[in-house]
């Protein structure tokens, strides 16, 4: 399917571009991840770029390798590692349950815990969305006092949780975990759960390898597209990516069959596909400008 796909796909990602509980899955996998840092390296100030990398070549973790590709994907590695119980303490960091019956974002959010004065972000309660830990590391980020470890942490939660927020079920649930409780199956694709779709086969679906991918959506986002993209914060950007995944990720499902698995039509799979080139493009214009207002010189 991918090869038969990747024509398409690219084509049909152009026209969109230039027109106005327990979480198994990973975000966009790393694939999605690095495209998205990839894209916001490129639209980064020479100066900022230098920041971010001095950050990361400062870092002594060694679960991935320092480039902002790599670094992209920490987040999803320090998880799964289970470093000091990482996993129960940071995986609902990752995503926010907007219900596509009852979308209450400060539910959603857990009605925004406060961090304990003099706590840093990384240490903040377990039970806390996606949304509020971007506001949280900027703030971190940006702040020259800020614990040298802790703005490199912070630095790695961004690359990765501006990512996390662009994608469609990572910002939405409809009683199924995200879609991980969805079966699903495509001509062309082994069967899996809707959510690993959405992480990983659409990608997929938009070319070979992270640079080929960020490459092509770079030649597509236009200046406008730039600006508008630049409007609003992580919690505009949730109910942005919520609608995407409430009228196509959720709304585009054909009716389930016998046994409750759905059947994706080749019309479902190309939608999809434009729906994540355009949100990893938005997503990596929007790290790239949350990363230069946190590390800009006045």
């Amino acid at each position: 399917m991918k090869r038969r796909a990747l024509g398409f796909v690219a084509l049909a990602c152009g026209a969109v571009l230039n027109c106005a509980d327990v979480r198994p899955s990973m975000a966009w996998g790393d694939d999605g991840h690095k495209v998205v840092a990839l894209v916001a390296q490129s639209f980064l100030e020479p100066d900022v770029r230098k920041r971010v990398n001095a950050l990361l070549a400062a870092d002594t973790d060694t679960l991935t390798a320092h480039d902002i590709a790599s670094a992209a994907t920490w987040a999803d590695k320090y998880r799964d590692a289970n470093i000091d119980n990482s996993r129960e303490r940071t995986r609902q960091w990752h995503f926010v349950d907007i219900e596509i019956r009852n979308a209450d974002l400060d539910s959603a959010c857990f009605n925004h815990p406060a961090i304990p004065t003099g706590t840093p972000a990384s240490d903040g309660p377990a039970s806390d969305c996606v949304v509020d830990k971007i506001l949280q590391f900027t703030v971190e980020l940006a702040d020259p006092a800020t614990d040298a470890e802790e703005r490199v942490a912070a630095l790695k939660f961004l690359l990765h949780f501006i990512g996390d927020v662009h994608q469609p079920l990572h910002s939405s649930d409809d009683d199924d975990q995200g879609g991980n409780k969805k079966r699903v199956s495509a001509s062309g694709f082994a069967a899996g759960n809707l959510h690993h779709f959405w992480d990983t086969e659409f990608v997929d679906q938009l070319g070979g390898d992270p640079k080929t991918i960020a490459s092509d959506l770079i030649g597509h986002i236009t200046k406008e597209q730039q600006t508008e993209w630049q409007s609003g914060g992580p919690a505009d950007w949730a109910k942005e990516t919520f609608a995407v995944s409430k009228s196509d990720a959720y709304g585009l499902l054909p009716p389930a069959g016998a046994h409750g698995n759905f059947r994706l039509t080749d019309d479902y799979v190309t939608a999809a596909a434009n729906d994540v080139a355009i949100q990893l493009s938005r997503a990596g214009v929007r790290l790239a400008m949350v990363l230069s207002q946190a590390l800009r010189k006045p």
